[in-house]
């Protein structure tokens, strides 16, 4: 299936509707950061209201009498979009849009996916937006009747949206089936990248956190190169790798898609192959913007590489920090950056140094001549290693990273000369 959208900017003036919930916290940062992922889906943000709900009311989450009491606003400000700040049932979509006299409403997950859809570059990239967007889009197919096809451009249509895609469920379920076969290609490939690093002694460092926490920036400063960072939300899509040397190591840095707070669970398995160049790292760092609430943007990014089951060492990087004064009451264990003024960057190299020489242990072997080449099997996963031979046995001593401590252990499990 082609992706036929256009993806000319079609000019829309957006108002916000944030339904609160009684646990909800930070309500403030959250209407901005919804405000910004507005402006940077390409739309003009002409207002927004927060109403306070104790209950989702299941026909239009928020309470019908609130909605249609800002009718009137909607009209005077011009307003083509609505957005909410949650994630609506197609009904709950279509019963908001009737309010409002059929003007074009979507939410959270489908404005997300519009960004992700103008940022994507890669081929990798481009088919994990479209798997995204198929995946939203499938369950909600039924009951649409030809709303897709009316919504007329703009966000929430890039990408296949306006295709017409609900006439033909069994080829969307193809598609998907397709693009899941062609990730996991990718995948493949990206699994013998890796394995070449091993061969080739390099070690990687996850660059993840915070969309727009200064990942690319950071990323820049370490590699002296001119990777895109700009100041919007989901800048950088496809991950990035840098080839750095710091001390004894030569590291590949890889700037991974920024993470944001209550992002669907459908977008980070949609983007599971992009992010594995960060569950497979040697080291991860965790960024956060300091003049936020980077206590959050730790947790959301915290939480994101659980559901990923990341196991590998992570170094919290608080950045931005040429705007703060006093770190009496910030956190003693995180490393203080200014990626744009290169402030802390040696401190924080020297950290991910400490870490990997952590991550590797030293063995003697003594193997009967007739078990050599059950050595030579993995000597692939040594970062170096010597060979002695003499009348009895053959020596080897080698130095090997700790997760393959257990092909070794094999090893040494063998009959061993004394």
């Amino acid at each position: 299936m082609e992706n036929t959208a256009d993806f000319t900017r079609i000019y829309e003036n957006a108002y916000l509707l944030v339904p609160i919930l009684d646990d909800d916290e930070n309500t403030e940062e959250r209407i901005d950061e919804s405000i910004q992922l507005i402006k940077t889906a390409g739309a003009e943000f002409v207002g927004y209201t927060a109403q306070k709900i104790r209950q989702i009311n299941p026909a239009t989450f928020m309470g019908e009498g609130k909605l249609t009491e800002i009718k009137d606003e909607l009209v005077k400000l011009n307003v083509n979009i609505v957005i909410f700040d949650g994630q609506l049932s197609p009904a709950q979509a279509q019963n908001i849009s009737a309010i409002y006299g059929g003007i074009k409403v979507i939410d959270r997950t489908a404005l997300i996916l519009d960004i992700f859809a103008l940022h994507a570059m890669t081929k990798e990239g481009k088919l994990q937006v479209e798997l995204a967007q198929l995946e939203y889009i499938y369950p909600r197919l039924k009951g649409m009747g030809t709303s897709l096809s009316r919504l007329g451009g703009g966000i929430g249509t890039r990408g296949p949206g306006e295709t017409q895609l609900e006439t033909d469920r069994r080829h969307i379920r193809n598609r998907i089936n397709h693009i899941k076969c062609e990730l996991e290609e990718i995948s493949k490939r990206r699994k013998v990248q890796s394995d070449n690093r091993i061969k080739n002694k390099a070690f990687t460092v996850a660059i993840t956190g915070y969309t727009n926490a200064g990942k690319s920036t950071l990323l820049n400063t370490l590699s002296g190169d001119n990777v895109l960072a700009e100041d919007k939300l989901f800048a950088t899509l496809d991950p990035t790798a840098r080839k750095v040397v710091i001390g004894d190591f030569s590291v590949i840095f890889i700037d991974t898609v920024g993470f944001i707070k209550n992002i669907p669970t459908s977008l980070i398995s949609a983007f599971k192959s992009t992010l594995d160049s960060a569950v497979n790292a040697d080291v991860i760092l965790n960024v956060a913007d300091i003049t936020k609430d980077y206590k959050e943007q730790f947790d959301t990014t915290l939480s994101t590489l659980r559901q990923l089951n990341c196991v590998s060492p992570i170094i919290k990087v608080l950045n931005k920090c040429d705007k703060i004064s006093n770190f009496e009451d910030y956190p003693k264990d995180v490393c203080y950056i200014s990626a744009k003024q290169n402030l802390g960057i040696d401190k924080l190299k020297m950290k991910i140094a400490e870490i990997l020489k952590g991550e590797f242990f030293d063995l003697e072997l003594k193997l009967p001549y007739d078990k050599i080449n059950e050595f030579y099997a993995v000597k692939d996963f040594t970062e170096n290693y010597t060979v002695n031979y003499t009348d009895e046995f053959v020596q080897i001593n080698l130095t090997a990273k700790n997760i393959y401590k257990s092909k070794f252990v094999k090893l040494s499990n063998l009959p061993q000369r004394p």
